[in-house]
């Protein structure tokens, strides 16, 4: 019983780091990537759909991106959902691919940049002491109903609290990395 708890508790912790990572990638720098298209949804026939589905990307240059759509029809919903984003780019259509040049971020759109970074680390860092504030209450529903000692239970909590700061850390890692890569010039 305690061993699925802490194994469930282990795996929704991953998941927030895992997202955390994934909310890290859709942050502009001042390189081009794929990654940055990650939350952008088109509206294609009336169904907003993710843009990873509609188009291929290539990357040429280091802040150039091209976006092919699969669908000619789908170009203008592409472009007025990347124009419409915070990405801060302008789209260029030449009528097969969708061109788009970063501008080189200002210091003030990196500390802005940054501070997103940080709030999202901190959305991350509370799943996961969530999870496992979860997962003690568990452990101690199931001293009260005399299913496992207090002993079990304290050791289930170092565990998970082992859990917690390894889990913590690796997002505070991501954000040291993230922190870097947007103060780089």
């Amino acid at each position: 019983m305690i061993a699925d708890i802490i194994k469930d508790a282990e795996h929704r912790m991953d998941g927030a780091v895992e997202h955390a990572r994934e909310e890290f990638g859709a942050i502009r720098t001042g390189r081009a990537h794929p990654a940055m298209f990650n939350k952008l949804l088109v509206d294609y026939y009336g169904t907003p759909t993710p843009l990873q589905q509609l188009a291929t990307f290539q990357v040429p240059e280091a802040r150039v991106v091209l976006i092919s759509p699969f669908d000619r029809n789908a170009m203008a919903g592409i472009e007025k959902t990347i124009r419409d984003s915070d990405l801060g780019v302008n789209p260029a259509n030449d009528g097969n691919v969708i061109r788009l040049v970063l501008p080189q971020l200002t210091e003030e759109r990196r500390k802005e940049y940054i501070k997103l970074a940080r709030h999202k680390a901190e959305e991350a860092r509370v799943a996961v002491r969530n999870t496992r504030r979860h997962a003690i209450d568990a452990t101690n529903k199931l001293v009260k109903d005399k299913e496992i000692g207090e002993d079990d239970a304290r050791g289930a909590e170092k565990q998970l609290d082992q859990l917690t700061k390894k889990h913590v850390d690796a997002v505070d890692e991501l954000l040291k990395a993230k922190e870097a890569e947007l103060m780089e010039v």
